[in-house]
C-alpha cells in the first residue's frame, strides 16, 4: 500500500469514529427526551442544533492549533510547538468568555430566535436547556482545542477514545438525569460528561512524549504573536464551516418549497449521509495533518498526498453512492418513513451519488490547502460553490428532489474544477522556475 495513503487511513479512521461519536450524542438526547414530549424534542433539536454553530467558532482555534502544531512537529521545533499550543490556549480564553456570557444572558432571545419567535411550551424549555448548556460551552471549547492539539502532534485515537468516553457517560447519564430535571437534565448530562472527558484529555496532554518536551522549550514568540498566528491560521476554517452550514439551512429552505414530505424525506436522507460525509471530513483532517507533519518536504510530496486523500476519500464515495443507492428502501423504512417519505427518500438516495462521489474528492483534497497553509484559497471555492448551488437548487427545484441532486452535483463539479486552478497555476510556475534554473 502507498506510504502515504497508509499513513492517511491511519491518522483518519479514529477521526472518523470521533465524529460518529459527536452525533451520537445528540441522538442519544433526542431519543431520552422524547419521553418528555414533542416541545421537549423541539427543545432540545434547536439548542443542540446551536452547538453546530458554536463548532464552527471553536474551529478558529480548535483547527488553527492543529496545523501549526503539526507545522511545528515536521519542523521539528520544540520552541515553535509550545508557542503554537499557547496561541490555541490564548485564543480559547479570549473567545470563551464573549461567547459564554453573551450567550447565558441573550438566552431568552435567541431560544425565541431559533424556534421561530413562538410563545409556546417548547420557548421556556429551550431557555432552561440554554441556561445550562451555555456556560458548557467552556468545556466544550476547551475540549475542541484539547483534540486539536492532540491531533497537530500526530495523535487521532485519543481524542476518539475522549468522545467515546464522553458520549458512554452520556448514555448511562441521560435517563438520570432526565429524569430529575428534565429537558435542564439533558444538557447538564452532556456538560458533565465532556467534563470528565476534558480532564482525562488534559492528562493526556501531559503525558504526550512531543508536548512534554515541548514545555520544556523556550517560545519560539511571544503569546500576542501565538494568538494573531492561530486566528490567521484558523479563521480561513471556520469560516469556510459557516458558509456550508449557512448554505445547507437555506437548501432547507428551498426545499420547503417542495413540501412537507420532502422537506421529511430530505431531512432523514441527509442524517444517513452522516455516516459517509463524516468520513470524507475525517480524511480531510488526516490530509491537513499529514501535509503539515511533510511542509518542508516539496510540493511533489503535497501531491502525492493530495492524490491518495482524493482516491481514499473518493473510494469512501463511491461505496456510500452503491450502498445508499441499494439500501434505500431499507434505509427509510428504518426511519419508520411513511409511504410518501419514503419513496421520496429513496429517490433522493438514488440520485445523490454523483455528489457524494465529487464531495469526497473536494473534501479530502481541501485538507492538503489547510494543512499547507491554503485555507484562505478553499474558503474562496467554498463561497463560489455555495453561491453556485444556491440559485441552481431553486431553479431545478421544480424537478422534485431529483433536481436539488442535480443541483448539489453540479456546484461541487464547479467547485472541484475551482480547486484544481491553484494547483495548476503552481505546477506551470515550477515549470518556468525550473525552465530559468536550466537556462541560467
Amino acid at each position: 500500500m502507498n506510504t502515504h495513503r497508509k499513513q492517511l487511513i491511519s491518522l483518519a479512521h479514529p477521526v472518523y469514529f470521533s465524529l460518529l461519536a459527536s452525533v451520537a450524542a445528540g441522538i442519544i438526547n433526542t431519543v431520552w427526551v422524547s419521553r418528555l414530549g414533542g416541545p421537549a424534542v423541539a427543545a432540545v433539536a434547536v439548542a443542540t442544533n446551536t452547538e453546530n454553530v458554536l463548532l464552527g467558532v471553536a474551529l478558529v482555534f480548535g483547527s488553527g492549533t492543529t496545523v501549526l502544531v503539526a507545522h511545528a512537529r515536521g519542523a521539528g521545533d520544540a520552541g515553535a510547538v509550545r508557542a503554537a499550543v499557547r496561541g490555541g490556549w490564548a485564543v480559547w480564553a479570549l473567545v470563551t468568555p464573549v461567547v459564554v456570557v453573551g450567550g447565558f444572558l441573550l438566552r431568552e432571545p435567541l431560544a425565541g430566535l431559533v424556534l421561530g419567535g413562538g410563545d409556546g411550551a417548547a420557548v421556556p424549555l429551550a431557555v432552561g436547556y440554554f441556561a445550562v448548556s451555555l456556560p458548557g460551552v467552556a468545556v466544550f471549547f476547551a475540549q475542541q482545542l484539547v483534540d486539536g492539539i492532540l491531533k497537530g502532534a500526530g495523535d487521532t485515537r485519543t481524542p476518539m477514545r475522549l468522545a467515546l468516553l464522553a458520549n458512554g457517560l452520556i448514555l448511562v447519564g441521560d435517563p438520570f438525569l432526565i429524569d430529575l430535571y428534565g429537558v435542564q437534565g439533558a444538557a447538564l448530562s452532556t456538560v458533565l460528561c465532556r467534563t470528565v472527558a476534558l480532564g482525562a484529555g488534559l492528562v493526556a496532554l501531559r503525558r504526550n512524549r512531543l508536548l512534554c518536551s515541548a514545555a520544556e522549550a523556550r517560545p519560539a514568540e511571544p503569546i500576542g504573536a501565538a494568538l494573531r498566528r492561530t486566528l490567521r491560521t484558523g479563521l480561513p476554517m471556520s469560516a469556510d464551516f459557516t458558509v456550508r452550514q449557512t448554505g445547507a439551512l437555506v437548501l432547507v429552505a428551498i426545499v420547503a418549497r417542495l413540501g412537507v414530505t420532502a422537506v421529511a424525506a430530505y431531512a432523514i436522507a441527509y442524517k444517513v449521509m452522516y455516516v459517509a460525509t463524516m468520513a470524507f471530513y475525517a480524511v480531510r483532517q488526516a490530509a491537513a495533518i499529514h501535509t503539515a507533519h511533510l511542509l518542508g518536504a516539496g510540493k511533489d510530496e503535497r501531491r502525492a498526498i493530495g492524490r491518495q486523500a482524493v482516491v481514499v476519500a473518493g473510494s469512501a464515495g463511491l461505496v456510500a453512492a452503491v450502498v445508499l443507492g441499494a439500501a434505500a428502501p431499507w434505509v427509510m423504512g428504518a426511519f419508520g418513513a411513511g409511504p410518501g417519505v419514503a419513496h421520496e427518500g429513496v429517490l433522493f438516495l438514488r440520485c445523490v451519488g454523483p455528489y457524494l462521489v465529487l464531495m469526497a474528492c473536494f473534501i479530502a483534497l481541501g485538507g492538503v490547502f489547510e494543512g499547507s497553509g491554503g485555507a484562505p484559497v478553499l474558503l474562496r471555492v467554498t463561497v463560489l460553490g455555495t453561491a453556485v448551488q444556491l440559485p441552481l437548487a431553486f431553479a431545478l427545484a421544480g424537478l422534485g428532489l431529483p433536481g436539488v441532486c442535480l443541483a448539489l452535483a453540479l456546484a461541487m463539479a464547479v467547485q472541484c474544477a475551482a480547486v484544481l486552478v491553484p494547483l495548476r497555476r503552481a505546477r506551470r510556475q515550477e515549470g518556468s522556475d525550473v525552465s530559468l534554473a536550466r537556462v541560467a
